[in-house]
C-alpha cells in the first residue's frame, strides 16, 4: 500500500490556504513586544499547501482513525468494545437524560429504580452481598475497594496491615491503587509453568508477614488469559492469616455466567463496565467501576445507596462507619443506563454466551497464529492470550513494536504490546465477543452478531433482510 504523504510533503511553494488583507495598523510595535533573543531569524519552514490540500490530508487521516464499528480490534486492552446503539438510545431518553441529581426522590422514581435494580444484577453475577455504583472507573473502584478493606481492618484493630500481595503480571492500576491506599504492594511470583500465581513463593510471604498482610489482588482469569485454577486454595490461605480476596474485575467477560468471584472466595470486586457490560470508554471517562462486597464489608460501604421500600424507591444514607461518598452525587448515570440496558438485553444465558463466545473465538484466533508466533503458555486460555514475538527479534531483527506499527499500516488495530511484562516482546489479543438482539419481529436468530438491530442478514442466522 502507498505510503501516507506529510503534510510537508504536499502542495507548491507560495501556495496558501487562506489570504489574508493586509494589516491596517503598525506592525513594529507587535515585533517590539517580542525580546529579540526569542524572535525567529528567519521564516518557520511550514507546508505551503491550498485549503482544499488542508482538508482532504487531516479528513483522511481522521478516517484511518481505528474504530470498532468499522473493523476487527484486537487490543488486549479495555478502551474499545462494541456499544450497541440500544443501550445509546435508552440513555438519551428525557427521563434519564434531563434528570438533575439533586431532584427529590419521589420526582425521580425510575432512575432510583434502575440504579436498585442494577445493584441487584451485579451483586448476583459476582456473587456478592451489596454493590456501590458511585466509583467513576475501574481503577477508582481498585482504591475504593482498598479504602474498604483499609476501613475493616482497622475497625477490628488491626493498624499494623500494611500489605498488598499483587503478581507480577497483574495490572499496573493494582500497585497503584494500593500506594494511594497507603499500602505498601508485594509482588507475587508466578508460576513459569502454569502462569497462575506461585503457590510456594505465596506460601512463603504469608508465613513471613502475614499479621501485615491487608490483602491480595487478583485478576482470574489474569493478563496472560489464563484462569488459576488454584484460586480456592488461595483464598483459604489468604483468610486463614486474616487478609482480604480483592478481585479486579477486569476479566470478567470470561467468566461472567459461568462461575462467580464471590463463590471463588473473595471479599470484594470490582467491575469494569466498559469491558464487561458495553458502555463506552475512553479518553478520561465517561466511566463506571462498581465495587461489590461481601456482608462483612457492607457497613463500610460508599452512600447513598438505592434502596426500596414496598412500590417506592429511596437513597439510603450510609451508616456510621462508612468512609463516605468517593465521588460527587450517586455515580455516572448516563454510563449506568447503557450497562442496565446491556444486561437486561441478554439476561443469564446471554451473559454466558458472551463468555463463551470470547473463549471460544480467543482460542480459535491462539490456534490460527501459533504456527506463525511462539505461544507464551500454550494452554487453553480464555478471552485472551499472549504471543510473542521474541523469535523474529532474534531470528530477524523484527520487534513486537515492529509488527503492531505493519498492522497499522494495513489498516488493522494492533494489538497490546509489551504487557504483561513478564513475557518479553508480548503481543496480548483479547476477543470480546459481544451481541445483539435483532428486533425485527420475524427475527429467529436473537443471539449472533449484528451491526444494527434492524439489519441482522447475514450475521444473523434467520437470514431476514
Amino acid at each position: 500500500m502507498s505510503a501516507e504523504k506529510l503534510i510537508f510533503e504536499q502542495g507548491a511553494p507560495g501556495r496558501r490556504a487562506a489570504s489574508m488583507p493586509a494589516l491596517d495598523v503598525p506592525s513594529e510595535p507587535l515585533a517590539s513586544m517580542i525580546p529579540p533573543s526569542l524572535q525567529r531569524e528567519v521564516l518557520a519552514p511550514l507546508p505551503e499547501v491550498s485549503e482544499i490540500e488542508v482538508v482532504r490530508h487531516y479528513t483522511h487521516l481522521s478516517q484511518r482513525n481505528f474504530g470498532v464499528d468499522a473493523g476487527f480490534y484486537p487490543l488486549g486492552s479495555c478502551t474499545m468494545k462494541y456499544n450497541p446503539k440500544l443501550n445509546e438510545d435508552m440513555a438519551d431518553l428525557p427521563g434519564f437524560a434531563h434528570v438533575h441529581p439533586l431532584q427529590p426522590d419521589h420526582t425521580v422514581q425510575g432512575v432510583i429504580q434502575l440504579c436498585y435494580e442494577l445493584e441487584q444484577y451485579l451483586a448476583e453475577i459476582a456473587g456478592m452481598t451489596r454493590v456501590t455504583l458511585q466509583p467513576s472507573a475501574g481503577a477508582h473502584g481498585e482504591l475504593t475497594g482498598l479504602m474498604l478493606i483499609k476501613a475493616y481492618h482497622l475497625s477490628r484493630g488491626e493498624n499494623q496491615r500494611n500489605l498488598v500481595l499483587i503478581p507480577d503480571n497483574a495490572h499496573g492500576t493494582n500497585p497503584a491503587s494500593a500506594t494511594l491506599a497507603n499500602y505498601k504492594a508485594v509482588e507475587v511470583k508466578s508460576d513459569e509453568h502454569s502462569g497462575g500465581i506461585d503457590m510456594r513463593h505465596l506460601q512463603k510471604l504469608l508465613e513471613a508477614r502475614g499479621s501485615h498482610i491487608a490483602a491480595i489482588m487478583m485478576t482470574n482469569p489474569n493478563t496472560l488469559g489464563l484462569f488459576d485454577a488454584s484460586v480456592a486454595e488461595i483464598a483459604r490461605m489468604v483468610h486463614d492469616v486474616g487478609g482480604q480476596l480483592y478481585y479486579d474485575g477486569a476479566n470478567a467477560n470470561a467468566v461472567m455466567g459461568i462461575t462467580r468471584p464471590g463463590d471463588m472466595g473473595f471479599d470484594v470486586v470490582h467491575f469494569n463496565l466498559h469491558k464487561t457490560c458495553s458502555t463506552p470508554h475512553g479518553g478520561g471517562g465517561p466511566g463506571a467501576g462498581p465495587i461489590g462486597v461481601k456482608g462483612h464489608l457492607v457497613p463500610f460501604l460508599p452512600g447513598p445507596l438505592p434502596a426500596k421500600n414496598g412500590h417506592s424507591y429511596y437513597w439510603e444514607e450510609p451508616g456510621p462507619q462508612s468512609i463516605g461518598k468517593v465521588r460527587a452525587n450517586k455515580g455516572n448515570f448516563g454510563v449506568l443506563v447503557r450497562a442496565y440496558t446491556y444486561i437486561r438485553s441478554y439476561g443469564p444465558d446471554g451473559l454466558r454466551h458472551v463468555s463463551e463466545s470470547a473463549i471460544l473465538n480467543a482460542n480459535y484466533l491462539k490456534h490460527q497464529l501459533a504456527s506463525d508466533y511462539e505461544i507464551a503458555y500454550p494452554q487453553t486460555c480464555q478471552h485472551e492470550f499472549v504471543a510473542t514475538a521474541q523469535r523474529h527479534k532474534q531470528e530477524h531483527g523484527v520487534t513486537a513494536l515492529d509488527i503492531a506499527k505493519r498492522l497499522l499500516d494495513f489498516g488493522m488495530y494492533a494489538t497490546t504490546i509489551y504487557f504483561p511484562l513478564i513475557v518479553p516482546e508480548a503481543m496480548m489479543t483479547r476477543n470480546t465477543r459481544y451481541f445483539h438482539r435483532c428486533h425485527a419481529p420475524d427475527c429467529r436468530g436473537s443471539e449472533e452478531q449484528s451491526r444494527n438491530r434492524h439489519d441482522c442478514a447475514p450475521y444473523h442466522r434467520c437470514g431476514s433482510p
